[in-house]
């Protein structure tokens, strides 16, 4: 059974209530219902903080023991070298992925600082995002 860990920064906890214009009106937790009944042979955990430091520690403990990381990083993408040197200190493959297409949308946005760390990246697929990502990791 291959193990992804999703992971998601901050305010996409609000996934269903932010922006529905940009991020769609279900919540990410409705969501992962679907992802999972999709997966059933694999088993896919969902870790969320608003805090940068949180998530370089579950990047840290996932990251040597599962088949795939997807990382979501919100805006921490933009501005996080923290989270680049955690992705490059792991074992574990990483997807970043974004629900919208952030190169069609403000200019501070067309920068990550975590692509270069990261096996690929997804973006402006909405939800979809998620699932292609996990797609790629059987490729």
């Amino acid at each position: 059974m291959k193990k992804f860990q999703i992971i998601n920064g901050p305010n996409l906890n609000l996934l269903g209530k932010r922006e529905p214009t940009v991020y769609g009106n279900i919540s990410f937790e409705g969501y992962l219902k679907e992802l999972r009944a999709q997966y059933p042979e694999c088993e896919i955990d969902y870790y969320q903080s608003n805090v940068e430091g949180e998530l370089i520690s579950k990047i840290h403990e996932t990251g040597f023991g599962y088949d795939g990381i997807i990382i979501n990083a919100g805006a921490y993408t933009h501005t996080s070298i923290a989270l680049h040197d955690a992705i490059k200190a792991i074992d574990s493959p990483v997807i970043e992925v974004h629900i919208s297409n952030v190169h069609a949308r403000e200019s501070f946005r067309h920068t990550s600082m975590i692509s270069a760390a990261c096996k690929g990246v997804i973006l402006g697929f909405g939800l979809d995002s998620y699932r292609l990502a996990i797609e790629s990791f059987f490729k």
